[in-house]
């Protein structure tokens, strides 16, 4: 029995506010040690802000349209202008956003009125994810959908709750789930995977010799109905999939209103709340008492990059294996026959893919990073990006304890530019021993040292005398700031991490702190100011120009840098434990400098770091393609790691998606040979001529994506798309589906006729092409560092060409 003496923690899995006849109820559902439970908070009030000048034009505005509030208040808060403020309070969320929206109509200026009542009550208290209560518990009651009789798991429910910020260590339980249908969306099978349960529920007669695990059921109605039922029974605190909110949950709610059917998959026996992006048109889901997440959205919120998401792509690059499907391009036909004709393959296809999205999860640990997140941040679990969001939650609870409001969209200053990280004019050249020093945390680092703080920037402004100077007029309070603590509090946190080698920790803290520059540069932020960005990015460019001039004074040239890196030329004749020591001493001298220089400028410590951190035994800086100067963010070298040779590419063909197989690998293997002092002319002879005898076919390959409707390609058509509308030239001839009009996936190859779709060839392969724009384009680049170039090579056998 949950007693207002007995507090509880439960980790937060969804929020909601609704309006009821006696006022606003806030309901949070927790993931408990023992249970779920659903918190209720009544009687809780919606409010904005309003200059204390225009309170009373406010007010008459909402009596004259009979607007009803609860009361008003003035409060020892101002605006960023130093305005005086006062609160306006709603019992209901209808009465309030049809006052925001009259007063916006107006010339009366309101503040902070985006913010939900459920989102603002956590803040308020500080709380994140983790969830301290105390309440009175109510008898759990369970809800009976009336469509299809599935009756929802007991759940505790507790009102007249309080909350505060709560600790402990949480285990989500987890599903995964994957749906196969007919090209109209008429449903095949639904399959589940999980640790402990596999089950696969298939529309068909049962058979004799069929898996357990499958379960038959007569129609789609049945199988809904089944699958519901197990799903409940099962009561999963996560969902997980692979684009699984626009397909396959989306699918599930369209054939459950087709059927009449409630898909009441809710902890509290409800079906899922819906709503749409405007911009994007991408859908969310909010299910009472659970969190989706799917694949895609999480690996790109955790900064993964592949040349494709598709599932197939991602579960080969990560985990070695691939989908149960024999006919990659034509998998729905394939999905089609097998539910006709072997409805065993299709079950096991169908579960497969379910444990193929389970086993990135674990790969990645993208569970364990979405909860480090969430408690970080205060965001939702399922949040995709939520950058703004997450500096929102962070900051705006100690702004009001200042004493201050949050500035709206577009207050910050205008006509200011402020730049990226800065990056150095390049010089080109085949090197022996180049070192790499990089600032840690750069930026971070910055805002620290130099207190860069939006509520700091204001008091400075107030006091410019005393306060630290940063660029574009601006200067920040030595005293009154947040974000350097907050920061720092988050490195703290990473340290850690590190050391106990919590690698997704590590990950979100790092997404977390470089996200916070973008924030402030970024009109999006309610406290976006080019003055704060600026302060960071322009002291960026004086860091590494200085530092640049430092090491030149000791007389090592630097051949480029980067944003936070600068890279040393340290001389040819060095061994690597000489390279480890100049490497370490430069780390020092940079370092103590910039304390010296720093304090006696600013009066303040530094928290730069600059660290030594690779050297690279060969190094290659390229110039532009026919002109003399060095490129910007193209290189590469060799590094030794564990006493193995490691090549390294960046910005090179062999990194990007825009290549194929066949310049990748000549790239990497000629490369290595040249790093090595190795000869280069048979190797590359041997590579044209394999690749002139059709040796090489399947490396050719280009695939690219398709990425808006064909027909919207009008000027300027690339190959890809060509390939795409011959391809489907081709397939309307025959009579097939159209597989391009609407963006997807194409492999395609040059051939003597253009570009073609490699299911449709109907010309040779342009060999030509590649050796002249793949080979000799990757070999010119670096062959004449070595005193030789593509053509001298070939041209010493003509007759390859003939």
């Amino acid at each position: 029995m949950f007693t207002q003496n007995s507090p509880q923690t439960g980790f937060l899995l969804s929020r909601q506010a609704h309006d009821t006849r006696s006022g606003i109820v806030l309901t949070f559902w927790l993931k408990t040690h023992s249970a779920p439970v659903k918190l209720s908070i009544e009687n809780e009030q919606a409010l904005f802000f309003v200059e204390t000048r225009q309170i009373e034009e406010a007010l008459k505005r909402l009596s004259n349209q009979n607007l009803h509030f609860a009361s008003y208040k003035s409060l020892p808060l101002k605006t960023f202008g130093q305005a005086p403020v006062s609160a306006i309070y709603f019992n209901f969320m209808k009465d309030f956003y049809a006052a925001r929206d009259l007063l916006k109509q107006s010339e009366i200026k309101i503040y902070e009125d985006d913010f939900r009542p459920e989102d603002r009550y956590l803040m308020e208290r500080f709380i994140t994810a983790k969830v301290a209560f105390v309440g009175q518990e109510s008898q759990p009651g369970s809800l009976t959908s009336s469509a299809n009789k599935i009756q929802s798991n007991k759940h505790l429910s507790v009102h007249n709750t309080k909350c505060k910020p709560g600790s402990g260590n949480f285990q989500l339980r987890m599903v995964s789930i994957d749906i196969e249908c007919a090209i109209d969306g008429a449903l095949y099978s639904i399959a589940a995977f999980s640790e402990t349960e596999q089950v696969v529920f298939m529309i068909g007669e049962a058979q004799s010799d069929s898996p357990t695990y499958i379960h038959w059921l007569e129609n789609e109605h049945a199988l809904l109905v089944e699958f519901i039922a197990w799903f409940m029974a099962y009561d999963a605190d996560v969902l997980i999939g692979w684009n699984v909110v626009n397909f396959d949950l989306d699918l599930l709610q369209k054939r459950c209103d087709i059927l009449n059917l409630s898909f009441a998959i809710g902890r509290d026996g409800r079906s899922p709340y819906w709503r749409k992006n405007r911009n994007t048109g991408n859908q969310y889901i909010s299910i009472a008492g659970r969190v989706v997440l799917d694949g895609i959205d999480l690996l790109k919120t955790a900064t993964y990059s592949f040349s494709s998401f598709s599932l197939e792509n991602v579960s080969r690059e990560l985990l070695g294996i691939g989908k149960k499907v024999s006919n990659v391009e034509n998998r729905l036909a394939e999905i089609t026959h097998n539910f006709m004709h072997n409805k065993l393959a299709l079950a096991a296809y169908n579960l497969e893919d379910c444990r193929l999205v389970w086993l990135i999860f674990e790969k990645t640990h993208l569970l364990e990073f979405a909860m480090l997140r969430a408690q970080l941040t205060g965001l939702e679990l399922d949040r995709i990006g939520g950058s703004v969001a997450a500096f929102t939650n962070l900051y705006l609870p100690k702004l009001h304890r200042a004493g201050y409001i949050a500035p709206n969209l577009g207050d910050g200053a205008s006509g200011l530019v402020s730049p990226g990280g800065f990056v150095m004019d390049s010089t080109p050249g085949l090197y022996n021993n180049v070192l790499v020093l990089d600032f840690k945390s750069l930026y971070p680092s910055i805002i620290k040292t130099f207190n860069v703080d939006p509520m700091g920037l204001i008091e400075g402004m107030k006091s410019p005398s005393t306060a630290i100077e940063g660029f574009d007029g601006a200067c920040f309070s030595r005293t009154k700031h947040f974000l350097p603590q907050i920061i720092d509090g988050l490195w703290k946190e990473r340290d850690k991490a590190k050391k106990e080698n919590n690698a997704a920790l590590s990950q979100a803290i790092k997404i977390i702190m470089n996200s916070f520059y973008g924030v402030l540069g970024s009109t999006g932020c309610r406290f976006f100011d080019p003055r704060l960005s600026g302060s960071i990015t322009k002291r960026s460019h004086e860091l590494l120009v200085t530092t640049k001039e430092w090491i030149e004074t000791k007389g090592y040239k630097v051949i480029y840098g980067d944003t936070d890196s600068i890279f040393v030329h340290a001389g040819n004749n060095l061994n690597a434990n000489e390279c480890a020591s100049l490497g370490k001493e430069l780390q020092s001298y940079i370092n103590n400098k910039w304390q010296e220089n720093i304090q006696a400028r600013f009066a303040i410590n530094s928290q730069l770091e600059i660290e030594y951190e690779t050297h690279f035994v060969k190094f290659f800086m390229p110039t532009i393609r026919g002109l003399d100067i060095g490129t910007k963010k193209r290189y590469a070298g060799t590094v030794v790691k564990n006493g193995e040779q490691k090549l390294i590419f960046k910005g090179l063909e062999s990194v990007r998606t825009d290549w194929t197989e066949l310049a990748k690998e000549f790239q990497q293997s000629l490369y290595a040979k040249v790093f090595n002092d190795q000869p280069v002319d048979e190797y590359v002879l041997q590579t044209v001529a394999d690749t002139l005898a059709g040796k090489l076919d399947n490396k050719l390959v280009y695939r690219k994506r398709i990425r808006r409707k064909l027909k919207d390609y009008v000027k300027n058509v690339p190959p890809h798309v060509k390939a795409a509308r011959l391809a489907d030239e081709q397939n309307s001839l025959q009579n097939k589906p159209l597989k391009y009009q609407n963006t997807g996936w194409i492999s395609y190859v040059i051939t003597t006729s253009g570009p073609q779709a490699i299911e449709y060839l109907s010309a040779p392969i342009d060999y030509q092409f590649y050796i002249e724009r793949q080979l000799a384009a990757i070999a010119d680049a670096i062959l004449p560092f070595v005193s030789t170039s593509f053509s001298q090579i070939t041209n010493k056998q003509l007759n390859l060409f003939n």
